[in-house]
């Protein structure tokens, strides 16, 4: 067996610990008493039109789904303005990643983020032997004019979290706007938008006027994973001009999206209240935590997604300790801040019992 080396120097993306895996691990009985805030989920659980959407479905589940998701892609083209030959369903918007590797991304070419962006790119761009550029974020902010200087003629990607995971912070729709003016023919943005259902309208960028206006070289990632309430069902999707989804759709495998999932996602559109109510429960969970974690003396990082960064010294052991205490966060070494964990913001009830925990560990280290 000899694989290629860069898959085989490769690290595996490590996600957020299953509650049963944390319950087998410590032997806790009851998965119920424990508090899951890792992987940025929405905590209000999917939407019950969703939900119903689904119970619907399940008689048609020895069917093959809709390898168009033609009426998905009618109603959300609908929604966001846009025609629905500049959409693309992918297995999650992780898939759609892979597909933008595999489309630009090969040895000799680079890609360029964030040095504390998500990891997923870099790991997806290794698979195609592309070299990846990481650019500094000062204050944890993406650093767009270092960005566009690190732009070389072997470019193909640049991407953009927008707020950014893991950190939460996000850019003035100005500098997105200046930033696209500036940005070479040759180069494809990506600009990651899988918080942009829960971010504060006034910090909302509209990137898609860029492709409404004919801009081939944007590409939006959205997701039906975080304020929606669909990660199980691993559905997202991308917005651009009809040439590059063309080019992503010869990637493409038949039936990436499951007709679970469309059926889910056509009806989560249609509930405004599960996002009326989500939003609100983020904004007050994000209140909630900046009120509280610096009278623990935890420094927060501004945030305009459903979690927060935060300092707490030696990341791995909080992480670790809290999962002691029935509670499951994210450690942050693997982006290279090992001082900090990530805390998805959850129903007041477990935010309050996060701080609890976390009061607990701090009081014993001290």
């Amino acid at each position: 067996m000899i694989p290629k080396k860069y898959i085989s120097d490769l690290r595996v993306y490590e996600p957020g610990k299953p509650i049963e895996e944390v319950a087998r691990e410590l032997g806790f009985d009851d998965i119920a008493e424990i508090v899951k805030v890792a992987s940025n989920e929405n905590e209000l659980g999917p939407s019950p039109l969703a939900a119903e959407a689904m119970r619907e479905a399940i008689p048609e589940m020895h069917r093959y789904p809709d390898g168009g998701a033609f009426y998905l892609k009618q109603k959300l083209a609908e929604k966001l303005s846009v025609d629905p030959e500049n959409l693309l369903f992918g297995c999650g918007s992780n898939e759609l990643i892979v597909f933008l590797c595999h489309v630009f991304m090969e040895q000799g070419k680079n890609l360029i983020m964030g040095a504390e962006a998500f990891a997923v790119y870099f790991l997806a761009n290794a698979l195609y032997g592309g070299e990846t550029i990481r650019v500094p974020m000062p204050e944890h902010v993406h650093d767009l004019d270092a960005m566009l200087a690190a732009i070389t003629p072997e470019t193909r990607l640049v991407c953009i979290c927008n707020p950014n995971n893991p950190t939460g912070t996000m850019l003035p729709p100005e500098a997105i706007d200046a930033f696209i003016e500036q940005l070479p023919d040759h180069v494809v943005a990506v600009f990651d938008e899988a918080y942009f259902e829960v971010m504060p309208d006034a910090m909302k960028p509209d990137v898609l006027k860029h492709i409404r206006a004919g801009k081939k070289n944007i590409i939006v990632l959205r997701t039906f994973s975080k304020a929606y309430g669909l990660a199980g069902l691993r559905i997202g999707y991308a917005v651009a001009h009809p040439e590059l989804i063309n080019l992503l759709n010869k990637v493409r495998q038949p039936f990436n999206v499951n007709l679970m999932a469309q059926s889910a996602a056509l009806a989560a559109l249609d509930d405004v209240t599960h996002m009326v109510e989500t939003r609100e429960m983020v904004f007050q969970g994000l209140e909630f935590f900046q009120a509280e974690l610096p009278k623990l003396g935890i420094e927060t990082v501004p945030s305009g997604a459903n979690f927060i960064l935060v300092k707490t010294g030696n990341g791995r052991e909080i992480f670790e300790e809290l999962q002691k205490r029935k509670v499951i966060v994210r450690p942050m070494d693997p982006y290279g801040l090992p001082d900090y964990i990530r805390i998805t913001i959850g129903t007041p009830e477990q935010n309050q019992l996060m701080l609890d925990a976390l009061k607990s560990v701090m009081a014993d280290k001290s």
